[in-house]
């Protein structure tokens, strides 16, 4: 396992990188990627998306170099599914994909992260695989798209996966979780802290689907293996909060027959 001084220098440069990639990106983003606003937006005037390139770029690419040095390998359909995703997010950022398509690909992507795991990874081993699986797949889903419905509030995503990944983090230097879990939490935890200082009230720009989506995938996977070693509430109760308000919300807006 990392140092905590290794695991601050690495999530250092993830933030380095992911700062530096926002700021030359936004002049583009600007130009070709504004989120207009509209009945249900935070924002008052149009704001640039897609800085999510930005850190997921920075997190993969220290999770990756982090990998390479210390001789152990990350899931490579994980790293398939967060590149496919992303690029899936990046596309209905500049021309909105249809509702069924978005959905159709990103269970492809969660799918493909879920049923590669191995046979031994349980939450509930009474449970028949398949149906355990199955769920697990709904769950990452609806995850992946919670984190998507509170991109557009600022700085909403940086507060919520910073700490979580703080914590992930924490858990992974005292040997609770695997390495390639917390060097990917220690690099999304500096990756988010660089686009922090763009997303703050007022946010210059936003993580767009590009960023939601991917995010998504990762901090869910990195909970998902929480779980599997032996602690599902753990892994409930570190994204409690953000859970519960998007979940809630989507509901009274279902329930009022609003868009959702």
């Amino acid at each position: 396992m990392p140092t905590i001084v290794a695991a601050l220098l690495a999530a250092a440069i993830a933030a380095l990188i992911s700062a530096l990639i926002t700021w030359i990106s936004r002049p583009l983003l600007q130009r070709y990627a504004l989120a207009r606003p509209n009945a249900r937006s935070s924002h008052r005037i149009p704001t640039p998306q897609g800085a999510g390139i930005a850190v997921i770029a920075a997190t993969l690419i220290v999770a990756l170099a982090s990998a390479a040095w210390v001789n152990f390998a990350i899931p490579p359909a994980l790293i398939m599914a967060t590149i496919v995703i992303a690029l899936v997010g990046f596309a209905d950022d500049i021309v909105s994909l249809p509702v069924l398509v978005r959905l159709a690909l990103q269970a492809a992507c969660v799918g493909a992260v879920v049923f590669t795991a191995p046979d031994d990874a349980r939450i509930v081993p009474a449970l028949p695989l398949a149906l355990e699986r199955g769920l697990i797949l709904l769950a990452g889903v609806w995850f992946v798209n919670l984190v998507n419905f509170m991109d557009g509030l600022d700085l909403m995503t940086v507060a919520e996966v910073v700490p979580v990944t703080a914590a992930l983090l924490l858990l992974g230097l005292f040997g609770d979780l695997s390495r390639p879990v917390t060097f990917i939490a220690m690099a999304l935890c500096g990756a988010m802290l660089g686009f922090a200082p763009f997303n703050k009230p007022v946010a210059k720009v936003f993580l767009g689907d590009v960023g939601s989506l991917p995010i998504g995938l990762l901090l869910g996977w990195c909970l998902l293996e929480l779980a599997w070693r032996g602690q599902p509430a753990a892994a409930l109760l570190l994204p409690a909060y953000y859970l519960a308000d998007s979940t809630i919300t989507l509901f009274r807006r279902i329930i009022r027959r609003e868009p959702f």
